[in-house]
């Protein structure tokens, strides 16, 4: 028999708005949960359903209660109010109480709140279902209602499961075996998302490998599996949506992941034989710095090794990772907000690991042995950190610097008085450590060092991708470093050495370097809002690849002549269903808002091959490469397409939209989407379009170019993909991503077919990663292409280089690059005869060998 549904009633008279339209990309997101929230119109939050307190946030502006049936509720007051540190808000109720529907649980200042946060939005998530299935009550966004009114309806899905069992005689339970294809194995944030699938899902899901198996809601125990790429694993999901989730766990395991933040493919060890002084390591972060070493030895809060029971301890517990977890959380958004989404997507895996059941039951062992809150947290990390010392995979040993970071975060709260002490790090210092946890590096950046050696780690562990993010040299697996001392040192992220004790000679050399260097990137940026003209007179627009209106705010700071690719299935992964018009037109709007009347291309969604949505019914390929994916997705879903063109034509000013289709392969394909804008746009009374333009990433396109240039009003070369449909060479194969590369010759022979065929047709561009490459870029520009769109840190350089450019001089050499036999060629002779061109002692163009 199915339980009664559970309902949630509104907490405060207030505006509706649903989750995904709240101004923060946690709670829009679902990363806590499913949920409502409401713009409140009184001053005190009441109790939406009978349940238990189990948590209140020290700054009394979050209430967790939790019901009889184990729903966990989280009621947040404000969004960013965390830093009132609870000034204005009283809390009514605390830990352990029971309360009823009704009960008042916090009174605040509207005002107040409303001034010192970002909003007085007030979300509340469904933060664990624990089998329930959440679902709205019909009240539309921007509804009034009163307190006391149903919200929100969660059905007891265990229940309806088991009561259907006379009809389909067992749970929906599914079954996929599988090769793992993810490069570094099952690490930490591929498992954090496998766990967000289950729950998203809300099916339970076990991975097996050989005799080993683990649940999926437990981090540490996936981790400790070692699986590896090409591992043969057996995924199991029960659940009325166990289908569904297999398909996003297979589609998620079985692709190559593309990661942004990886260390280059280029030669990243160092090479040759050590000088007198020199220290080895990898190259996790590229550049050079001088300064004094100094050693980092942050030393474990201290807490007390006996505790008071476990009535007192585990609650102390509870709240202190309820602490952790908020602070996270916070820094979680505010890293998304700035641009920095690896380090937003590392502190979220942290979020989900701290979650993890396996570490608390071994807390909670030890605190029933008789240990204090924090010592338990510490013995619990502790071993968990030396099983993953144990498994020989030299990534799972790289996740032993996050769990450090999740110990240090909840020791510190639990510690005694005055026994938190940080270790001074001057400015300008070069870093010596034997590991760094990526909140303590966090910190650290704060301080401004030169550089960072490491003893340990990797060039993927987490701290080498914030190290490339902030732009900050770094060394690691450096052994013995620790022990290196120097008033002043030179650390060389090119050659992966750290000079302990480096001649005077040598300082002034690398100095002069490294100013010379700062002064060119401050005039760069100084100079990146300015058009960008080559030498011989001839403009070319540098605009910014972005994933996200945010990002579209970045690039409109670094000076980009506009947005040469904004990537919109941004909005469309990690939900659960496909985003609203609303949903995408909102973004659209900022991001045109941030340009300010720029140019602002948007991709429409390109799925498949190396991302996939679990709600679309795409069916397995054996080569999702070659499948249903960019423009062909909209043939077989077209109300997909619908809702995207509606949402984008909703923009204003219109002009400075430009709409790009992915994939396109054949005139007719854009034919027919040009048909159906035009469809769309009439519905809604438009006199204007904007313009239409296609992505030239298959060899069929670049060549039937000048056919395309008569129906598209531009075209933009995606290179990385280009590259790889030429090369035949997949861009995510470890094996072969040096190899695939654009400045092979018949890549660039497409790339010149390209603009030859829409010369006095359309302009061309090119968005893809070769449009940011120091060499690429340049032979682009020779080529004829009209804009080059680039990360938006890396605008003010691109300028700066097209600056410094003669196309005429360049130009004459291309017959001769085009002629060689391979990419490395190319590279080598562009090298040369870009040194021989900028060396001012040179009087003479040497041109290069025909």
């Amino acid at each position: 028999m199915t339980a009664s549904p559970l309902i949630l009633h509104a907490p405060v008279d207030g505006v509706v708005v649903p989750l995904g339209e709240v101004p923060d990309p946690v709670f829009a997101a679902g990363v806590l949960g499913e949920g409502i929230a409401l713009d409140p119109l009184a001053e005190c939050l009441y109790a939406p359903c009978d349940g238990e307190v189990v948590q209140c946030a020290r700054t009394r502006h979050a209430v967790t209660l939790k019901t009889e049936a184990g729903v966990e509720l989280l009621l947040h007051l404000g969004l960013d109010s965390v830093e009132l540190n609870g000034e204005g808000i009283e809390l009514l109720v605390a830990v352990g109480d029971r309360v009823t529907t009704g009960d008042p649980l916090c009174r605040f200042d509207a005002d107040r709140v409303a001034r010192q946060a970002s909003s007085l939005i007030t979300p509340l998530v469904v933060t664990a279902a624990n089998g329930w299935r959440v679902s709205a009550m019909g009240h539309a966004g921007g509804v009034r209602v009163a307190r006391g009114e149903p919200l929100l309806q969660l059905t007891e899905e265990a229940r309806d499961i088991a009561a259907s069992a006379d009809r389909d005689a067992a749970p929906s339970t599914a079954t996929r075996r599988i090769t793992l294809a993810l490069r570094s194995g099952l690490h930490a944030r591929p498992a954090a998302r496998l766990r967000d699938i289950a729950r998203r899902h809300a099916v339970s899901m076990t991975i097996a490998h050989g005799k080993a198996t683990a649940e999926t809601d437990s981090i540490s125990a996936l981790l400790n599996l070692g699986l590896s790429e090409g591992d043969e694993l057996n995924l199991t999901a029960s659940g009325e949506r166990a289908e569904e989730a297999l398909k996003a766990a297979v589609a998620l395991l079985t692709i190559a992941e593309a990661d942004d933040h990886a260390a280059p493919c280029q030669a990243t060890a160092p090479s040759g034989p050590l000088g007198e002084g020199e220290l080895a390591g990898l190259v996790a972060s590229g550049g050079l710095a001088v300064g004094p070493l100094v050693t980092y030895r942050p030393p474990l809060p201290q807490v007390p090794r006996d505790g008071e029971g476990e009535a007192v301890e585990w609650p102390r517990l509870q709240q202190a990772l309820s602490q952790a977890a908020e602070a996270l959380e916070q820094a979680e958004a505010e890293a998304a907000q700035r641009g920095r989404h690896g380090e937003a997507e590392i502190f979220g895996t942290h979020r989900a690991w701290l979650e993890d059941p396996a570490l608390g039951d071994a807390a909670l062992t030890s605190v029933r042995a008789g240990r204090s809150a924090g010592q338990a947290w510490r013995e619990a990390l502790d071993a968990e950190a030396g099983r993953l010392a144990e498994s020989g995979n030299p990534l799972l040993a790289g996740r032993i610097a996050d769990l450090r970071d999740l110990q240090q975060r909840v020791m510190t709260l639990l510690a005694e008085p005055g026994a938190c002490e940080d270790a001074a790090v001057p400015e300008g210092a070069i870093v010596v450590a034997d590991e760094l946890t990526p909140s303590q590096f966090v910190a650290l950046a704060e301080r401004r060092p030169a550089g960072l050696c490491l003893a340990r780690s990797g060039t993927t562990a987490h701290v080498a991708i914030l190290a490339r993010a902030r732009g900050i040299p770094c060394l690691v697996s450096m052994g013995a470093v620790e022990r290196a001392c120097s008033e002043r040192a030179i650390l060389d992220g090119e050659r992966g050495r750290l000079e302990v004790s480096p001649s005077a000679a040598r300082l002034v050399e690398v100095n002069a370097a490294i100013e010379t260097r700062e002064r060119q990137a401050q005039e760069e940026r100084r100079a990146a809002h300015k058009p960008a003209f080559t030498l011989d007179g001839r403009r070319v627009e540098v605009c910014a690849n972005v994933g996200s209106s945010a990002e579209a705010e970045l690039a409109a700071q670094a000076g980009a002549d506009g947005i040469g690719l904004l990537r919109s299935e941004f909005l469309y992964l990690e939900r659960a269903s496909a985003p609203g018009e609303d949903d995408q037109h909102r973004e659209y709007q900022a991001s045109i808002h941030a340009l300010g009347g720029k140019p602002v291309i948007v991709r429409t969604l390109d799925i498949g091959a190396d991302k996939q949505l679990p709600y679309l019914p795409l069916p397995d390929v054996a080569n999702p490469a070659l499948g249903v994916r960019g423009v062909r997705l909209w043939q077989c879903l077209p109300e997909l397409m619908e809702t995207q063109l509606r949402a984008l034509l909703r923009v204003e000013p219109l002009e400075s939209l430009r709409i790009m289709l992915p994939m396109v392969s054949e005139v007719a394909e854009l034919v027919e989407v040009r048909r159906r804008l035009d469809s769309v746009a009439r519905r809604l009374g438009l006199a204007e379009r904007p313009q239409l333009g296609v992505m030239v990433e298959v060899p069929s396109a670049a060549l039937c170019a000048a056919s395309l240039a008569e129906e598209a009003d531009f075209l933009s070369i995606g290179t990385n993909d280009l590259t790889q449909y030429t090369l035949a060479m997949d861009r995510e194969d470890p094996d072969l991503a040096a190899r695939a590369d654009v400045l092979h010759p018949a890549v660039l022979r497409l790339i010149k077919a390209t603009v030859e065929g829409s010369a006095g047709r359309c302009p061309v561009g090119v968005c893809g990663a070769a449009a940011g490459d120091p060499l690429a870029s340049l032979v682009l520009v020779a080529l004829g292409v009209d804009e080059l769109s680039v990360e938006p840190a890396r605008v003010p350089a691109v300028k700066a280089a097209i600056r410094r450019l003669d196309i005429g001089r360049l130009a004459a050499e291309l017959p001769a690059l085009l002629s060689l036999a391979d990419a490395a060629a190319v590279r080598e002779r562009l090298s040369a005869w870009l040194t021989t061109e900028r060396d001012p002692t040179t009087t003479t163009i040497e041109r290069l060998p025909s």
